[in-house]
């Protein structure tokens, strides 16, 4: 691991706090009528699934009754749809639907009019050094 300057951990605590502010302001927007463990749920499923339940409670960091509870709830509204495991009847795998699919098309939609509208406050050129720093964020935010 390289070591790090004080520079890196000024610019670590201010883009902690910038990104945590953000997501906050983003989640509290409410979007449609499912929690925000439920939403987190269905993107965990769309981008991992089809997975078991006990997965997804250990991507979502709860416990597997409540991570059943999630998949209950997702799948009353048909977001959701459980397949038995073939190799092991007794297991089950989770993913989304059409319909679920479509609900969270609907919120990235919704999200993203928002933040473009939040956006919009920006003059170009601050929009463009944003613009510029994205790949950057996205780097540091992919998945190792």
């Amino acid at each position: 691991m390289e070591s790090t300057t004080g520079l890196h951990a000024e610019a670590a605590a201010r883009l902690r706090v910038a990104i945590t502010r953000l997501q906050r302001q983003l989640r509290q927007q409410s979007v449609g009528d499912l929690t925000l463990s439920q939403w987190s749920a269905l993107v965990t499923i769309e981008m991992h699934g089809p997975m078991r339940i006990g997965d997804l409670a250990e991507r979502e960091g709860v416990s597997a009754p409540t991570a059943t509870r999630l998949v209950a709830s997702l799948e009353e509204r048909a977001l959701v749809a459980r397949e038995i495991d073939a190799s092991d009847r007794r297991s089950s795998y989770v993913s989304v639907t059409p319909g679920g699919t479509e609900q969270l098309e609907w919120a990235r939609k919704v999200r993203t009019a928002k933040l473009s509208q939040r956006l919009a406050t920006l003059n170009d050129d601050d929009i463009q050094r944003l613009l510029d720093v994205i790949p950057l964020l996205e780097a540091l935010a992919a998945e190792d």
